[in-house]
């Protein structure tokens, strides 16, 4: 029985040393998430198909707006072409979910910094201003959120607008849709009295829709807007910031909100009002 033992011992020392041994080889051999990204000559970056001037579609296939146009030009300083970035369509709601999973490398996906998010994503320096608005029909505007009491009000799922409401005004009813252009098609079915989401998107909506108007221009507190990686990747993270430090040098920011948001925004905004170089607030 003794000797028994003592093989049993022997044998299981080596397959603990054997496992240890293994994992360490396998740690010291895994690729980290940049190799992996040139090793693979493209970079896959999370993105809105329906939520222009930001991210969207256009008629011939091509995804464009304001975040496109800064991922392009990651993956041009990254990779060496813009041309090797390959778009995934994301929802707000898939955003976390789609970095978990490896599905995307980056999101660039409008996506808001909130504690909550980070407590399971990763958010880089942000590049954008944005708070909360209402738009609602001219023929009854919603000015104030104490209009909306007794009337349903349109959100997407997934979104701090959703968020917002459901913490600070649980008396609302809230309409949730998973993608911007079911929301905006049940705001103008009259399915809602109002609809909530970011102001930014809302001043560009409301602008090229006759009938339509952003009551309410800012609501709760003024947040930003970032890249995120998968929780833990700090070399891809490291650098982004490096990427937005150096774009902020040559104001490249503003140059992708002459080319992506001034069109949709005319001189009603100031850019000063929502872009962010150089990864830090001024």
């Amino acid at each position: 029985m003794k000797k028994t033992g003592r093989i049993l011992a022997v044998v299981l020392a080596v397959v603990l040393a054997l496992g240890t041994f293994s994992g360490c080889s396998q740690k010291g051999t895994q690729k980290s998430s940049l190799e992996t990204i040139k090793q693979n000559g493209k970079i896959r970056i999370g993105v809105f198909s329906d939520k222009p001037p930001f991210g969207y579609v256009d008629a011939q296939g091509k995804n464009q707006g304001f975040d496109v146009y800064i991922a392009k030009r990651f993956a041009k300083d990254l990779l060496g072409d813009e041309n090797k970035v390959q778009f995934v369509l994301v929802e707000a709601a898939s955003r976390v979910e789609y970095l978990q999973s490896d599905k995307v490398d980056l999101i660039m996906a409008n996506f808001t910094v909130t504690d909550e998010r980070k407590q399971k994503v990763d958010f880089a320096n942000p590049y954008m201003k944005v708070a909360l608005g209402v738009v609602s029909p001219d023929g009854s505007p919603i000015t104030d959120v104490s209009q909306l009491k007794g009337k349903k009000l349109i959100v997407n799922k997934g979104t701090t607008a959703e968020t917002y409401f459901t913490k600070n005004y649980p008396d609302i009813e809230l309409l949730k849709y998973d993608q911007n252009t079911e929301a905006f098609q049940a705001l103008k079915d009259g399915r809602g009295a109002a609809l909530a989401h970011d102001n930014t998107l809302l001043f560009a909506w409301a602008r090229e829709t006759k009938g339509y108007t952003v009551g309410v221009t800012s609501l709760g507190d003024q947040d930003t807007i970032a890249p995120a990686v998968k929780k833990g990747d700090k070399e891809l993270l490291d650098w982004v910031n490096n990427e937005l430090t150096a774009l902020g040098k040559e104001k490249f920011i503003h140059a992708a909100y002459d080319a992506a948001l001034k069109p949709a925004y005319g001189d009603s905004v100031s850019p000063e009002n929502v872009v962010i170089e150089g990864g830090k607030i001024q």
